[in-house]
């Protein structure tokens, strides 16, 4: 099988950003991680304690928030231009969380350990106000529609953006017109969507390079069909699966299974959201939004709000007060991207290495500049499934995924790939001017491919059947990383920026709670009714 040669407009943008008048410009744009993580007690059972109030407020809290359960903490760093300064802000959160967690810790896993039944797993609370029960109400409203064990996985969510400079560089070049209203607005967001597109082409890669779920607790399935092999007693794995959180084992549902958001414009993308919000779902209308006076979700439709569609990855733009996501990707275009699909690693004290940063640099700047056709129904299809045989088959020697109709095997065209986007990385590594960073994480991802048994996936496999089971594997590395972190602690004066941050965070929640006005009703109301783009 002979290399596919580089896109014309590759090599038209990776030349145009390597005039030295331009090659600044991939240094400013942005980057940010958060990172999902159960708190645990010292036996890696979940916590049945509140969110701490010595890390502030869920509600308000700009870096410490939770996600789905009341013990599912979110880390979320600030949006910097270097992958190395924002692992270096995930750090310093997870020194403060553990300095204030007592007998508790972090797990370090994606995938739970041993859950407890469901009625004993605690929906995050954000107390009183009409937004903090919204966001209760909409997780009651997961519980019922999922099941509370699916929510309790977590994963490392990259968010990734381009300087507007660039995109309107690229737009010049290419003979974008600015006489037409929004025009560079435009060609930005359709970029971004032309990115999705070739993320899904591509994405299959990312998950036999870092996906680390290759085993999960007998206790995660609550009893459901599944076609997994035992490993002892509480472990059931697939021999050569990359990451079984992204497995129809995981995030599934059978609401969602039919929902297929068009990423071939942001206004099909949004249009077919906005229906899903609107759209009634029978199962969900039948039992209604509130029980016994109590609610129980937010609406009877196919998604109670856009955020419930679980997707790989997402178009974002930062909303405003008030604002819906599909009202601020409507009013003011695409900003930037939430790449979801990121296993927890597990060998990583933070969850993900620096290197894994730098290869994701490298590769979304790849999607971004590659030619990318629209895709077809047929080949969505062909996409999710070439996603799905690598996330439960990935290491499998004989494995072959389906490209222009033809099934090639995995390897080949994995080691394509990484030569296809080499050149981007050379080109970050000039404009970085700190060694050969991006290409030395391409040739780690390059070993991988010729060595399955260094993916971590098969290194997480090694060692549960080393320790016996899944959850014995998480509790270990939960417990190094939560020594390494308590055995050297944030400098004062950074502990004291965290702390000021919690109390600046309750004191927020509670002005909320005092200057609310108006029934939650009412509120939920208004919030279902309201117009979703301005064209509606």
């Amino acid at each position: 099988m002979g290399i596919q040669p580089e896109s014309n407009q590759l090599q038209r943008r990776l030349a145009l950003l390597d005039d030295d008048a331009h090659r600044a410009l991939l240094g400013q744009g942005l980057r940010g991680i958060e990172r999902e993580t159960l708190r645990v007690d010292g036996k890696g059972q979940l916590a049945r304690t509140p969110h701490p109030v010595e890390l502030g407020s869920a509600l308000t809290h700009p870096q410490i928030t939770t996600d789905y359960a009341e013990a599912l903490l979110e880390f979320i760093t600030p949006a910097e231009h270097d992958i190395s300064v924002v692992l270096h802000h995930l750090d310093a959160i997870h020194r403060f969380a553990h300095s204030r967690l007592k007998d508790e810790m972090l797990w370090s896993v994606s995938m739970p350990g041993e859950l407890p039944p469901e009625e004993d797993i605690e929906i995050a609370w954000y107390g009183k106000s009409n937004i903090g029960m919204l966001k209760h109400v909409y997780r009651r409203g997961l519980a019922l529609r999922y099941g509370k064990a699916m929510q309790c996985i977590a994963g490392i969510h990259y968010n990734y953006s381009l300087p507007e400079k660039l995109w309107q560089l690229v737009a010049a070049s290419e003979g974008i017109a600015e006489e037409r209203r929004h025009a560079l607005r435009d060609f930005q967001s359709e970029s971004y969507i032309a990115m999705i597109r070739n993320f899904r082409r591509y994405s299959w890669l990312l998950m036999y390079l870092f996906g680390a779920t290759p085993a999960l607790t007998t206790s995660f399935l609550r009893g459901r069909p599944h076609k997994l092999e035992t490993l002892s007693s509480d472990t059931l794995y697939l021999p050569y699966a990359t990451s079984l959180r992204m497995s129809d084992l995981g995030y599934q549902n059978d609401a969602q299974s039919g929902l297929r958001p068009h990423e071939n414009s942001l206004e099909s993308y949004v249009t077919s959201l906005m229906a899903a919000v609107n759209t009634p779902y029978e199962p969900y209308a039948a039992l209604g939004t509130k029980r016994d006076g109590e609610w129980i979700q937010l609406s009877t439709n196919v998604l109670q709000i856009e955020n419930e569609y679980y997707s790989t990855i997402r178009p974002k733009r930062v909303i405003r007060t008030g604002e819906r996501p599909v009202q601020a990707l409507c009013n003011r275009g695409v900003q930037y991207i939430e790449v979801r699909c990121l296993d927890v690693d597990p060998f990583e004290p933070v969850g993900i290495s620096l290197e894994t940063g730098r290869f994701l640099d490298a590769f979304l700047l790849f999607c971004a500049f590659e030619e990318s056709p629209l895709i077809s129904a047929h080949e969505g299809q062909v996409h999710a499934r070439n996603f799905a045989r690598t996330v439960k088959e990935g290491r499998d020697p004989a494995l072959t995924l389906t490209r222009d109709g033809m099934e090639v095997p995995l390897k080949d065209w994995a080691l394509e790939l990484i030569e296809r986007i080499r050149p981007v990385a050379q080109l970050l590594d000039d404009q970085h001017n700190d060694g050969n960073v991006h290409e030395s994480s391409l040739n780690l991802q390059k070993a991988k491919i010729i060595n399955p048994a260094l993916t971590p996936s098969a290194r997480v496999l090694e060692e549960i059947r080393s320790l016996g089971s899944a959850a014995a594997f998480g509790l270990r590395q939960s417990e190094l990383h939560a020594a390494s972190f308590r055995d050297s602690p944030l400098m004062p004066a950074e502990e004291a920026l965290f702390d000021e941050l919690a109390r600046k965070s309750l004191d927020e929640q509670a002005a909320i709670e005092a200057q609310d006005s108006g029934s939650f009703d009412d509120f939920v109301a208004a919030y279902n009714s309201s117009k979703l783009c301005s064209n509606q």
